[in-house]
C-alpha cells in the first residue's frame, strides 16, 4: 500500500540527544522525525532507559562486544520501532473509541488534508465506537518516519591497541551499519557534505537497493545547501548503484547546529535552482542509476524511483511555510529549534527550555565552540558555557574527552585528539607561552582564547537526555550545550505539540506580539554581517584570492536581493508585511554596497 503523507513538516535531527526519542512522542501521530546516530553511548543508555518503561526485554551491550556501536544502534533503532508501532496501534483503537482525542487529533491535521475531512464527516455524524472508522484509520494512517543522521565527517578511525581498524570500523561506517542491520524501513539523512567510502559502503547493504518490484526498504537523504551539491553527491552516489530519495535543502546560515555558509547563496535562488532543474536532477540521476545496474547486473527500472524535495531554516510562521510549499513546490519543511520549547516532541531538560523561552535576538549567536572546527549557532547563559568559564580560570582549561567522538585532530596524536580536550588546549596553550615574548598582550589573550572556546560537544549535547530523564551522569560535569537557530529568538513560551502544530498550519499563533523578520530576510541580514565581520578580521591580509571569494560573496548577495524584491513584489504572499520587507532589502544592499575591498593593501 502506497503511503500518503498526512503532514507536511518535519522534525530534523538536532544536537544528539534533543531529538534521540522524538520518534517514541510525535510517530503516532504520523508525524517524521530525525535521531541523531553519533553518540552509542547515549543510545545505549536510553535503550536501557526506555526497555524499562515498557518492560521490554534488554541486554547490555558492553565496549567489550565485538563490533558493539554498530550493535547498540541496532537494538536501539529495534527497540524505538518496536515502540513507535505499539503506541500508534494503541492510538488509533482510542481515535475509534474516543471522541475527544479524534477531535483533538483532526484539529492537528492541515486544511487541505483528505484525511481530515474525512474524519471530520465521522465525526459531524452522531460518533458511535464502530469498526468503520478503525477500518478507515488502519488503511489510512501511518506512524512517521524514525529516520536518522549520520554527519558524514564524523568518522574517526577506531583502533585495536595501536593497531587501525579496517574503514567500516570508522565511527561513521559503524552507525551506517547499525542503521542498515535494524529492522526500520524509513531514511539515512546524510549531512556534513561527501564521505567518498561512507557513500561507497552504503551500496553494500541489500535495504538500500530496490527490490524485484521497486521498493527501496532503507532510503538515503541528502542535506543540501544548494544544487550543486546535491547533483555532485547524487550523481556519485547513483554511480554506486544508491538513489538519493529526497534532497533537504538547509539554509546556510539560518539554522541550528554547525552553520555551513554558502558562498553569499540565498535560500530564495537556491531553491528557485532546485524548482527550475529538479527534473535534471532527476533525469542525471536516474541515467546514473541505471547503468550502475546494468553494470552489475541488477534489474533496469525504466522509471525514476520517488524523489522529494524539502526544505529546512528559520521558518516560523504559517505563511512562510505554505509560501515554501506552494511558491518552491517543496514536499515539506522542516521545523526544528521551535520544537525545543514542545517536551512532547524533543528531550530538553527543563532549565534549558526555560533559558531558551526567555532569550532574545542579542542572546543568540554563531560560536567558535565547535572542535569541527565550523562556526556553531548557540547561545548565551549555558551551563556548559558556565563551567568550561570557570576551569579557565582554574588554569584547567579543557574536557577530560571521555567519548572521542569528535578526536579528528591528527596535530599531536596520529590516533586523532579533540581540540576541545584538556590535553590538546594544555599543549597548545604550553606552545604559546613559549612564544609569549613575541606577542601583545592583546594577541595572547585572542590567541589563548581560540585554543579554550572549545566546548566539549559530545557530553553537552547529550546531558539534556540524562537530565530530563533523572539518569545519572558520569564523570566531569560538562553542562549543557544547546544549539538553536536564531529563530528561536521569537519563540518565548513552552507550547503543547497540539498549539505547536496548530501554528504550524496556521489554525492560531504561539508567537508573542513583537516583531520578527521574514524569514528570508533574517538570513539575508545573517548574511550581510557573515561578510561585514569576515571583511574586518582579513582586511589586513587580504590577497588575489581572498579578494575574487568575497567580491562573488558581494555579487550573490546582491543578485539575491534583486531576485526577493521581483519575487515580493509579485507574489500575493506577505502583502501585510510587503513594504517592511522591501524597505529592508534596500537597507542591506547599501550595507553591502558599502563593504569595500578595492582600497585593502593586497598580500602578493
Amino acid at each position: 500500500m502506497i503511503k500518503q503523507q498526512l503532514h507536511n513538516f518535519h522534525i530534523p535531527v538536532m544536537g544528539l540527544a534533543y531529538t534521540i526519542d522524538s520518534p517514541i512522542k510525535v510517530a503516532r501521530f504520523g508525524i517524521d522525525s530525525v535521531i541523531s546516530i553519533v553518540d552509542d553511548e547515549l543510545i545505549e543508555n536510553m535503550n536501557a532507559f526506555y526497555s524499562r518503561n515498557f518492560e521490554l526485554p534488554y541486554k547490555e551491550i558492553t565496549r567489550k562486544t565485538y563490533d558493539y556501536r554498530a550493535k547498540r544502534i541496532t537494538s536501539y533503532l529495534n527497540l524505538v520501532d518496536t515502540i513507535v508501532k505499539k503506541k500508534f496501534n494503541s492510538f488509533c483503537d482510542e481515535l475509534a473509541t474516543n471522541k475527544k482525542a479524534l477531535n483533538d487529533f483532526v484539529a492537528m491535521l492541515p486544511k487541505i488534508s483528505s484525511v481530515k475531512k474525512n474524519l471530520d464527516a465521522y465525526l459531524s455524524n452522531q460518533f458511535s465506537e464502530s469498526s468503520d472508522i478503525l477500518k478507515y484509520l488502519s488503511e489510512n494512517l501511518f506512524p512517521g518516519a524514525i529516520d536518522v543522521n549520520i554527519m558524514t565527517k564524523v568518522d574517526k578511525t577506531n583502533y585495536d591497541k595501536n593497531d587501525s581498524l579496517p574503514n567500516i570500523y570508522n565511527d561513521a561506517h559503524s552507525a551506517l551499519r547499525g542503521f542498515a542491520n535494524s529492522n526500520l524501513s524509513s531514511s539515512l539523512v546524510l549531512s556534513a557534505g561527501m564521505n567518498p567510502s561512507l557513500f561507497s559502503y552504503i551500496a553494500e547493504f541489500d535495504d538500500f537497493l530496490p527490490d524485484d518490484s521497486g521498493l527501496l526498504k532503507k532510503k538515503v537523504t541528502l542535506k543540501v545547501s544548494d544544487f550543486r551539491s546535491a547533483m555532485i553527491q547524487g550523481s556519485f552516489l547513483a554511480k554506486k548503484g544508491i538513489w538519493v530519495s529526497e534532497y533537504r535543502i538547509e539554509s546556510g546560515l539560518n539554522c541550528g547546529g554547525h552553520a555551513f555558509a554558502t558562498d553569499g547563496l540565498l535560500l530564495g535562488p537556491i531553491m528557485q535552482e532546485f524548482k527550475d532543474r529538479k527534473q535534471e536532477l532527476i533525469n542525471t540521476t536516474h541515467s546514473l542509476l541505471q547503468k550502475a545496474f546494468s553494470f552489475k547486473g541488477k534489474n533496469i527500472f525504466e522509471s525514476p524511483f520517488e524523489v522529494k524535495f524539502t526544505v529546512q531554516g528559520g521558518v516560523g510562521t504559517a505563511e512562510e511555510h505554505d509560501f515554501l510549499l506552494n511558491y518552491y513546490e517543496m514536499d515539506s519543511v522542516g521545523w526544528g529549534s521551535p520544537f525545543l520549547l514542545v517536551p512532547e516532541a524533543t528531550t530538553t531538560d527543563k532549565a534549558t527550555r526555560i533559558l531558551l523561552a526567555n532569550a532574545k535576538e542579542k542572546d543568540f549567536y554563531r560560536s567558535d565552540i565547535s572542535p569541527l572546527g565550523v562556526p556553531f549557532n548557540t547561545l548565551v547563559g549555558t551551563t556548559n558555557e558556565y563551567i568550561k568559564t570557570h576551569r579557565i580560570l582554574q588554569n584547567k582549561a579543557g574536557s577530560s574527552c571521555p567519548k572521542k567522538l569528535l578526536a579528528l585532530s591528527k596535530e599531536y596524536d596520529e590516533k586523532g585528539i579533540c581540540t576541545a580536550s584538556r590535553k590538546y588546549q594544555q599543549l597548545k596553550l604550553e606552545e604559546l607561552q613559549e612564544i609569549n615574548c613575541n606577542l601583545s598582550s592583546v594577541e595572547f589573550e585572542k590567541t589563548a582564547t581560540s585554543v579554550t572556546v572549545k566546548s566539549c560537544l559530545c557530553v553537552g549535547l547529550a546531558n539534556p537526555a540524562y537530565l530530563e530523564n533523572d539518569i545519572p551522569i558520569k564523570g566531569e560535569a560538562q553542562g549543557v550545550v544547546v544549539c538553536p537557530g536564531p529563530n528561536m529568538a521569537y519563540f518565548d513560551k513552552e507550547v503543547s505539540l497540539k498549539d505547536m502544530v496548530r501554528h504550524i498550519y496556521g489554525y492560531q499563533s504561539i508567537l508573542p506580539q513583537e516583531y520578527r523578520p521574514n524569514v528570508f530576510v533574517k538570513e539575508l541580514e545573517l548574511y550581510v554581517e557573515y561578510l561585514e565581520k569576515n571583511i574586518a578580521e582579513v582586511r589586513e591580509q587580504l590577497t588575489p584570492a581572498l579578494i575574487k571569494k568575497w567580491e562573488l560573496f558581494k555579487s550573490n548577495l546582491l543578485q539575491g536581493i534583486l531576485y526577493y524584491e521581483d519575487i515580493f513584489k509579485a507574489s500575493c504572499f506577505f502583502e501585510s508585511a510587503k513594504n517592511d520587507i522591501l524597505e529592508n532589502l534596500k537597507l542591506f544592499r547599501q550595507r553591502i554596497t558599502i563593504v569595500n575591498l578595492s582600497d585593502a593593501e593586497v598580500i602578493k
